[in-house]
């Protein structure tokens, strides 16, 4: 009977921990960018903060589809890592690594040699660059 009630303490400590440690969204700066190349066009709609980031991107192939989904991941100094779970082209859900960095209020698309961790997606370390990006995101709203 003691252990059963140690237990469901322990439980509910942990569940009151794990309710009150979630992260303020309204601490989170809602920014809009867009990119252009050539004739496809790019759209991130991020909430962002100091830490994390979260939203939706969607990258329209000119006459060829498009590709839409959810984007989240972490921040460090000028660089934000995460993933992108998107439908490709009204097809199948995919899960791709994605890495912009953060210069000149414009955030640059990185690209870099794919592999897995722990069954998640991510750029092979010393792949990732910045040089000839796909795209070049700029702000254009709030």
């Amino acid at each position: 009977m003691i252990k059963n009630s140690f237990l469901l303490l322990i439980l509910i400590a942990i569940s009151f921990i794990s309710c009150n440690s979630k992260e303020n969204k309204s601490d989170y700066k809602e920014i809009v960018y867009r990119a252009v190349n050539q004739k496809d066009t790019a759209i991130l709609a991020i909430k962002i903060n100091d830490k994390r980031f979260y939203g939706r991107y969607e990258i329209l192939y000119h006459q060829l589809g498009k590709d839409s989904g959810d984007v989240r991941g972490d921040i460090k100094e000028n660089k934000l890592t995460g993933d992108f779970h998107f439908i490709s082209n009204g097809g199948s859900w995919k899960r791709v690594p994605i890495a912009l960095l953060k210069k000149d209020k414009k955030l640059i698309l990185g690209t870099g040699v794919v592999g897995t961790y722990m069954n998640l997606p991510c750029f092979i370390e010393g792949t990732l660059n910045y040089n000839d990006p796909k795209f070049v995101f700029e702000e254009v709203g709030k």
